[in-house]
């Protein structure tokens, strides 16, 4: 119910999906506008870009696990404060290493500091740029990184991007308008005082850290330390300390673990009926959990996460992975099963509904994925 996922229970817009997941995963750029969809009705692509880059109600921040969320704006103190802290102090080190390391310049930190000036003085009072206006622009800019030619990501790579994303990090940029269609990723960058009307003032590390896991623990409590520490990307301390500061209760869950919930938050949740769902790459209700044997068999986690942890396309039956969701030639969704799962008619169903319902919804548009799980791949693993 609280994913607003149940056919019941899903919400009016995009800030209340945003809300109720916490923040959505925006890695890959389609899952924010399909996990909206997913938790609501009557909400197409062009209701999504208006939240993220007209009314500006939710916005694109680099967080917890140097991961790209889309955030409630209430919600940015607290990140900046915390998680973003954290990510954009390595990123800082990194970048300063890196441009030292490969010749860029001799002293690094100098280098990145004249960049990152640059960059701060050229987007001020500017209409939002891409990284690769601002590189051409600025020679500040100047510098690549060869590294890793043995592997298939490796190769050369410009810093400018790195240094946006520092300073996104840092929040002193933010993502403006995406200069391609709503499911591809190409950013603008803009001040993110510019971009709000103000300048969000960070939270103390610890405020933020408690104020992240009080809203963690409303959508997805119970969970163990484990699952909070990995979701936070922080120390275990950080997250012990979290779980102190809002007066976290511990329960007890299945194989001898503890679990934690907001201390008004104790009471049993009454049954609901039976739901389907198609989920995006990287959605966050898939991605709420380190432990994730409570929703899918252990053996099935090689078909639909690859080895980073990184989850694909799935399909649900009340409160379970089933499957997989892919499209074919024509931008039809169809659900693939995971292997051994037997569902009942009434789910098969279900699931062939909530296809018809996203391929309506697409109109055509073909969703393609970085982080393809083998089941998609594959259309069904024998």
């Amino acid at each position: 119910m609280r994913h607003a996922l149940h056919p019941d229970h899903r919400v009016a817009d995009v800030p209340a999906a945003t809300g109720a997941m916490t923040v959505l995963h925006a890695t890959e750029a389609a899952t924010v506008h399909l996990a909206v969809h997913a938790r609501t009705e009557g909400v197409c692509a062009a209701d999504v870009d208006r939240s993220l880059y007209e009314d500006r109600s939710v916005v694109k921040q680099l967080a917890m696990r140097r991961t790209l969320f889309v955030f409630p704006r209430d919600l940015l103190p607290a990140a900046l404060g915390s998680a973003s802290a954290r990510v954009a102090a390595e990123q800082r080190r990194l970048v300063a290493r890196d441009a030292q390391r490969h010749g860029v310049a001799d002293d690094g930190q100098g280098w990145l500091d004249a960049a990152a000036g640059a960059v701060l003085g050229r987007l001020a009072g500017s209409a939002p740029m891409s990284a690769r206006a601002l590189r051409e622009e600025l020679p500040e800019l100047t510098g690549t990184v060869t590294a890793h030619l043995d592997k298939k990501y490796g190769g050369t790579s410009h810093l400018a991007p790195r240094v946006l994303t520092m300073l996104g990090a840092e929040g002193r940029t933010t993502r403006g308008p995406n200069a391609g269609h709503w499911r591809l990723s190409r950013p603008t960058w803009t001040l993110m005082a510019d971009w709000l009307g103000e300048q969000p003032e960070p939270l103390g590390t610890d405020e933020g850290y408690a104020v992240l896991v009080r809203r963690w623990l409303r959508t997805f409590g119970p969970g163990t330390l484990d699952d909070l520490q990995w979701w936070l990307g922080s120390t275990r301390s950080a997250a012990r300390a979290a779980l102190a500061a809002v007066d976290a209760v511990p329960v007890s869950l299945d194989g001898d673990r503890t679990g934690w919930l907001l201390p008004d938050d104790v009471e049993p949740v009454g049954p609901v009926q039976p739901w389907a769902a198609l989920l995006p790459t990287l959605d966050p209700t898939t991605m709420g959990w380190k432990q994730r044997d409570f929703y899918l068999d252990p053996e099935h986690t090689a078909y639909l996460f690859d080895s980073n942890g990184n989850g694909g396309a799935t399909a649900w039956w009340d409160g379970r992975i089933v499957g997989a969701w892919v499209q074919d030639e024509e931008a039809a969704v169809r659900v693939v099963q995971t292997p051994d799962v037997d569902l009942r008619p009434d789910a098969r169903a279900a699931l062939e509904h909530e296809a018809r319902r996203l391929t309506d919804w697409l109109d055509g548009v073909r969703i393609s994925n970085v982080y393809s799980s083998a089941l998609m791949k594959s259309g069904r693993l024998p």
